[in-house]
């Protein structure tokens, strides 16, 4: 009689497992890699927002020093992650972002306002290509751009308030001339479902270039009326497009 209670009870914890196991849901990680000036923090919005929908975001603090320097931090970003992943990046991030999603786990790439650079193609080639409007960026001694403070609103950040600028600025993260330089190896793009978010006011990263890489990646294209703090300002029209590639790849 005990055999059968301790058997029976036995099952019973089995069968809530194995139905537990089945309700849970399928892990929905989102990696994000920040672009150049505008540092990780201009992604809190985004995350904030992700999070109460249940997905586990993961923001990568990038150095910009190198390629291979943004590229091997973004890696164990993505391979600290359990499950599929659906990664995001803005401006130079992007060319990161190309470089380093080539594993099976991760599923889509979203391209906000970012850089879509073919194999071969160096960042610096593809923004002198179609230049900006912004005249902001200044190199420093040590081989690296930052952007003036002057005209970091202006350029990078039109449509949020000063005091938001203000910080953001002082808070920049420059980039180098090797990173800028260095020619991708990889072009994931063409591997990948791939999502592209136009800031059709951006002054960093040509509209007209957003449009033409995005085209020629067949990535599926939204359009955001926006700066290229396009996270900052617009942050539900972002989680949107993000929304759509998890909901279509995880």
């Amino acid at each position: 009689m005990m055999k059968r209670i301790v058997a029976t009870a036995l099952a019973l914890a089995l069968g809530a497992a194995a139905t537990a196991q089945a309700a849970a849901p399928a892990a929905k990680n989102v990696v994000i890699i920040p672009g150049a000036f505008l540092d990780a923090s201009s992604w809190r919005l985004v995350h904030d927002t992700l999070s109460l929908k249940g997905f586990n975001v993961t923001v990568a603090q990038l150095p910009h020093t190198s390629l291979d320097d943004d590229i091997a931090i973004a890696r164990k970003t993505i391979f600290q992650q359990f499950g599929n992943v659906v990664v995001v990046a803005s401006g130079i991030g992007g060319a990161v972002m190309s470089n380093v999603a080539t594993g099976d786990k991760v599923k889509a790439l979203v391209y906000v306002a970012g850089l879509m650079p073919e194999v071969g193609e160096t960042s610096q080639q593809l923004l002198a290509s179609m230049p900006a409007a912004g005249e902001g960026a200044r190199p420093d001694r040590a081989g690296f751009l930052f952007y003036d403070r002057a005209q970091f609103r202006n350029d990078l950040a039109a449509d949020l308030t000063p005091n938001r600028v203000n910080f953001m600025a002082a808070s920049q993260v420059p980039v180098s001339n090797v990173l800028m330089g260095t020619p991708s190896w990889f072009a994931m793009w063409h591997q990948k479902p791939s999502y592209g978010i136009v800031a059709t006011q951006d002054r960093l990263v040509s509209p007209e270039l957003q449009r033409w890489m995005y085209q020629r990646a067949g990535a599926k294209v939204t359009e955001v009326a926006a700066s290229h703090a396009v996270q900052v300002s617009q942050p539900e029209a972002v989680v949107k497009v993000i929304e759509d590639a998890a909901r279509s790849v995880l």
